[in-house]
Formats: C-alpha cells, sequence, structure tokens
C-alpha cells in the first residue's frame, strides 16, 4: 500500500519506518529540509532504540520529501505533525491545518486518499478537519468525499519501535466501514503478528497480538487524552504518598512493590521520584483541561497531578539545602538530561528546573548524559552550565552529585572512584535507582525521593566500607 506520513519527528518517523519494514510503500514528509537531507542519508537525529536499523532494513520500500506533490497517489495520508501548548494550555493546530491545507491542495479528481490523524489533538478535531478539507476541495470545483480517521498514538519514547511493531492496542476513529477496512489493511501485519521481527527488536515473550478498538472518532481522540492524563495521575499518586513516606519514616519503593502486585493497580508507572516531563504528560493534561473548562467543567484530579509535578521537582534543591554547608559556592554535578531514559529528548525535563533554581542560588553545575548533551548545549547555548565526558569526570570536585535519569549506565558507573573524586559526599539520587547501602558503603550520604527511613538508618560509614 501506498503511504504518505506527514511529519518526521518521534511519531511521524517511528510510523513511516515501521510502516515500510512492514512492506508497505511510504514516502515521510517533512518541511524541514535539513532533517530531510539527514534521513535521505541514512541518519536519524532522533535516538530511538532499533530506528537506526530498521529503518536501514526498510530502505528500499521508504523515501523522504519536503514535497506535497505526490500526496494524491497515496492510498492513505497519515498526519503526524506537532499540536504544542498555547500559553493557555490549549493545543495549537496550525501545524496540523497547514499540512491539511496543503493536502487538500494537491487532491484531483481522481479517488481520493483516507486522511489519517495520529497526532494528538482535542476532540472533534477529526470531524471538522474534515468539513475543512472538503469545503476546500468543493471551492476548487471538486466533489466533496474525503474521509478521515482518528488513529491516536500510544508510543513511549525509548520503546517507540517496539511499541509500533507489538502495540497493547490499536484505536481507530472513523465514521465509515470503508475507513475502517482501509486501516485494518494497513496494520494487518501488526494486528496478525505475521512479519518476521527486526533482529533488533524481538516480540515480547507471549504476546499474541494488539487489541483493535473501532471506534468514533471523538471517542478515539479522548481516549487518548485519557490515557496520558491517568498515567500522569498515577505517577503523580506516588509522588504524593513518596513525600508521606519520608515524614513516616517509611520507604515509597517497598510501598510501590507492595502495591504492585495488586492486578488492579500493577507496578507500571508507580516509580516515586522528581517527577515526569516529556512532550506528552504535561501538554495533554493541559490541553484536556483547558478543553473541560470550554464546557464549565473542572477535571480535579488532573489539575492536581499537574501541580504535584510541579512541587516535586522542587524537591531536590529542597534537600540540597538541608545538607550542604554552603550553598552558594558549591559545585552540583547532575546526572541525566533527558527526560527518561532510552531518549535524547530534553522537552520539559526535570533537570532543566532543578538546574536553573540552583543557578539562581550561586550555584557552579556540571551536567552529563549518555546521549542528551548535544541537544542540550542546542537548546541552551547560553546556559552556564560544564559539559562533562563521562559520570567521573563529572564527579570531579563535586560537592553534591544529582541522578536525574535513570540510564543503565549510572547502575553500572564506578562509584568507588566517583566518591573518591568528588569534594563532598551528598548524592540525590531523584530516580530511586540505586542502593542505599551500597551506596552508603562507599561513603555517600545518600537521599532518595520517599525514603525516609532508609535516609536516617544509612548515614555514611565511618570506615569507607566497600559493598
Amino acid at each position: 500500500m501506498q503511504v504518505t506520513v506527514i511529519g518526521a519527528g518521534y511519531v511521524g518517523l517511528t510510523t513511516g519506518v515501521t510502516l515500510a519494514y512492514l512492506g508497505h510503500r511510504v514516502t515521510v514528509l517533512d518541511n524541514n529540509r535539513k532533517l530531510i537531507r539527514s534521513l535521505k542519508s541514512g541518519t536519524s537525529p532522533i535516538y530511538e532504540n532499533g530506528l537506526d536499523v530498521v529503518m536501514q532494513q526498510a530502505r528500499d520500500n521508504i523515501s523522504f520529501t519536503c514535497s506535497f506533490s505526490g500526496v494524491n497517489d497515496s492510498a492513505i495520508v497519515i498526519i503526524a505533525v506537532g499540536t504544542p501548548p498555547k500559553s493557555n494550555g490549549n493545543a495549537d493546530l496550525g501545524f496540523l491545518e497547514n499540512a491539511v491545507l496543503a493536502v487538500a491542495n494537491q487532491l484531483g479528481a481522481e479517488k481520493y486518499p483516507l486522511i489519517v490523524i495520529k497526532s494528538t489533538v482535542p476532540p472533534g478535531t477529526t470531524y471538522g478537519v474534515q468539513v475543512l478539507i472538503n469545503k476546500f476541495i468543493s471551492g476548487k470545483g471538486l466533489r466533496p468525499g474525503v474521509s478521515v480517521a482518528a488513529n491516536p498514538e500510544f508510543l513511549r519514547e525509548g520503546n517507540a519501535l517496539s511499541d509500533a511493531f507489538y502495540p497493547d492496542r490499536i484505536v481507530l476513529g472513523a465514521g465509515d466501514q470503508s475507513a475502517f477496512s482501509l486501516l485494518k489493511e494497513l496494520y494487518a501485519p501488526i494486528l496478525e503478528q505475521n512479519f518476521e521481527p527486526p533482529h533488533c527488536l524481538p516480540g515480547p515473550k507471549g504476546y499474541s497480538g494488539p487489541a483493535l478498538v473501532e471506534t468514533s472518532p471523538v471517542n478515539a481522540e479522548l481516549i487518548k487524552y485519557a490515557s496520558n492524563a491517568f498515567l500522569a495521575m498515577k505517577i503523580s499518586f506516588i509522588n504524593e504518598f513518596a513525600v508521606l513516606a519520608e515524614l513516616l519514616d517509611a520507604d515509597i519503593v517497598e510501598v510501590s512493590r507492595g502495591m504492585g502486585f495488586d492486578h488492579r493497580i500493577g507496578d507500571k508507572f508507580l516509580n516515586a521520584g522528581v517527577g515526569w516531563g516529556g512532550s506528552c504528560f504535561g501538554k495533554d493534561a493541559s490541553a484536556i483541561i483547558s478543553i473541560a473548562r470550554k464546557y464549565g467543567y473542572t477535571l480535579s484530579l488532573v489539575e492536581t497531578a499537574l501541580e504535584v509535578n510541579r512541587r516535586q521537582r522542587k524537591i531536590v534543591t529542597s534537600k540540597l539545602r538541608s545538607l550542604l554547608e554552603k550553598v552558594p559556592g558549591s559545585t552540583v554535578g547532575i546526572m541525566g538530561l533527558s527526560f527518561k531514559p532510552g531518549t535524547n529528548d530534553i522537552r520539559d525535563t526535570p533537570a532543566t528546573d532543578v538546574i536553573s533554581e540552583l543557578l539562581d542560588l550561586g550555584v557552579f553545575i556540571k551536567v552529563y548524559d549518555p546521549v542528551a548533551m548535544e541537544n542540550y548545549r542546542k537548546q541552551y547555548p547560553d546556559l552556564k552550565v560544564e559539559y562533562a565526558a563521562s559520570p567521573v569526570e563529572l564527579a570531579r570536585d563535586c560537592d553534591a552529585l544529582v541522578l536525574l535519569t535513570e540510564w543503565d549506565q549510572f547502575k553500572k558507573a564506578d562509584w568507588r572512584k566517583i566518591r573518591q573524586l568528588m569534594k563532598g559526599n551528598i548524592f540525590i539520587d531523584g530516580r530511586n535507582l540505586l542502593d542505599p547501602r551500597a551506596m552508603r558503603n562507599w561513603g555517600f550520604v545518600y537521599q532518595g525521593v520517599g525514603r525516609g527511613f532508609k535516609t536516617r538508618e544509612l548515614e555514611p560509614a565511618a570506615s569507607g566500607v566497600e559493598p
């Protein structure tokens, strides 16, 4: 099947590469010429597990362009452009509208492609786009009749390709059976799991295929917002209890573990820390809150989830103030800049808030991240921080270290050498990644998030005995 994917960001590129690997003929379209040149050369600027490998394997079925001229030859046009937040929280649909009108301008009198909106959009947008595009082509003297469907994405950055090949569910929102039939044909290899898995991305053990949800466009759109809002609330919930756990001398890691065995709750998204970030949770939570307000309704739980997340990011500064003898003039090393491991995405990363607060307090900041430093330099070229080449170099002469991204590399770091190179011995584990007892034996004053009992019990060993 001939498919055009508009937007070469995380969602669009992952979608295009996946469909090309499955045998569809895919054109990925983006107006960023530098990005398209990079993709044509076989290089992806996006750090995503397996993406470069699968893109190379799918190279005979995928092409990259900045031109809309061939759009009308596709059976399906997937729109996966950004819908960033406005200052009032509403989703900005400007990129989407531009893409829709550019597609409409290319349509001729022959059979129209199915337009599929994969971008996260407010409920009712799919129907509005269908009205817009048919009105536009009617003005050109063409018969109306373009169908528009909603097909929200549920890709986790760092696991996006795996989620594309082995999703929990595929949600299709359409108003006519022909649209459902065409989309089911598009996703048949995934629904039936009859493709040869990429060597770098084997299927999960016991996985037999995704659930298929066929519903209305507005339901599909709301499923996306409700899913992200719920996950944001779940993280904020455990973060609220993390604060209480410290006050009660309890350990939130053990509390989360005990909760997670309940199948009604599950153990996913129950890791306390400095809060969530990224391009989805905050943006989508703010958007659905704004949508509800338009109808005179308040989403109190979602609003609170946002507030808890804002508050959680201040925990690091609070802990450092209580532990450092002198905050101004101290040196603090930040371990991790991306908002989560497995990606170089720094959008709404907690690291930025923590760094800004500490700089305002007169702290000298050193930073290290395995993959996100180049992005961070580009995004914040004037930020007064020192970029380190490794965790060991980061630690040199630091009074304290703060872990903000749970990269596996930090689990395997040479903590004995790191401790020896530090000027102080304070370690704030913003993701509860490391074992408090082991860190204590290396000579650190360790504080996690919500680990009150562990923190007070495990003062640094005077002997510095190694684990």
